[in-house]
C-alpha cells in the first residue's frame, strides 16, 4: 500500500469520526438504532475502499 492510499484512509477515517461526532453529540441518548447507523456507515464507507486498495493491491504486485 502506497503512501497516497495511506492518506485517503486517513483523511476518510477523519471525516468519517468527525461525522459520527456530530452525530453523537446532537443525540441525546444511544440507542441500538444510533449504533446500527454508526456501524453501517462504517461498512459502506471503508468495506469498498479496502476491497479496492488493500486486498486487489496484493493482488496486482
Amino acid at each position: 500500500m502506497n503512501t497516497s492510499n495511506i492518506v485517503r484512509f486517513v483523511l476518510l477515517g477523519i471525516a468519517w469520526l468527525a461525522t459520527v461526532g456530530v452525530l453523537l453529540a446532537h443525540v441525546q441518548h444511544i440507542t441500538p438504532y444510533i449504533l446500527f447507523v454508526i456501524v453501517a456507515s462504517a461498512i459502506i464507507v471503508f468495506v469498498p475502499m479496502y476491497k479496492k486498495y488493500v486486498k486487489n493491491g496484493r493482488n496486482n504486485k
